[in-house]
């Protein structure tokens, strides 16, 4: 099976400074892929070079014929906390912005449409004319989920989205992407290991370079092997992380 991204020997970081160093991965289709790893590991330097927002220092990220060339978008929510909530835009022109790809295929009337019925299939349509700084946290993330899906994109990326929201957005957000994974690949960046190895099929410790593991089984001694410091502590059926001490 053709992978949808293949990322071989990549080496990308900033400033000439490398963050990731020779990393290779495969993305398949359906997968559901969650990425762990400490903070200053590299998860959202990972996102940013499958986004194409960094360049690689080595290396090449190759694309499938759908998805190259724009054919088939990549959806992302980003960390709320990088957005600017100052910029004077709405909850719909945010979401309208996820069609720009397809503008200039649609007409006005069938972008509001769309516009509106993903708004409507979130809850959030009443906001919908709301400056996007007088959005609470739970709020701002399912106006860029709306965003991230209104293209209907074959991968959905998500950069720790389980930050700044409430429990009830949270559980809601998990078994939407259960749901959306029979349609699409997701790649999921996240701090909180107990929660989403319910959810993922494969997992990515990222730490300097990447170690994949196969299945959303990963025990403490798969970790210790991967580099990863994270330590695995488990209470009934619910695992539950800490980090461990590491130096960046």
């Amino acid at each position: 099976m053709e992978p949808l991204i293949k990322i071989q020997n990549l080496t990308i970081g900033y400033d000439r400074t490398p963050v990731l160093q020779n990393v290779s991965l495969d993305i398949f289709e359906n997968d559901f892929l969650g990425v762990i790893g400490p903070n200053g590991g590299g998860k959202t330097t990972l996102v940013k070079a499958i986004l194409g927002l960094l360049k690689p220092m080595e290396g090449k990220i190759d694309f499938r014929n759908d998805i190259n060339g724009n054919k088939k978008p990549i959806g992302y929510l980003p960390q709320v906390k990088h957005i600017d909530r100052k910029f004077p835009i709405t909850v719909a022109d945010v979401v309208k912005s996820g069609l720009m790809m397809q503008n200039g295929s649609l007409s006005a009337s069938n972008v509001k449409q769309k516009v509106d019925d993903i708004l409507n299939e979130t809850g959030i349509f009443d906001i919908r004319t709301k400056p996007i700084g007088e959005l609470s946290g739970g709020q701002m993330q399912r106006v860029f989920l709306c965003r991230a899906l209104i293209s209907n994109p074959k991968v959905l990326i998500l950069d720790e989205p389980d930050t700044f929201v409430d429990n009830r957005f949270e559980g809601e957000l998990y078994e939407k992407l259960r749901v959306l994974n029979d349609k699409m690949t997701i790649l999921l960046v996240s701090h909180d290991m107990g929660t989403i190895v319910k959810y993922v099929k494969t997992i990515a410790c990222v730490n300097g370079n990447l170690h994949y593991h196969t299945s959303n089984r990963i025990t403490q001694k798969d970790l210790d092997e991967y580099n990863c410091p994270i330590q695995i502590i488990k209470y009934g059926e619910v695992p539950h992380i800490v980090l461990n001490h590491h130096h960046e």
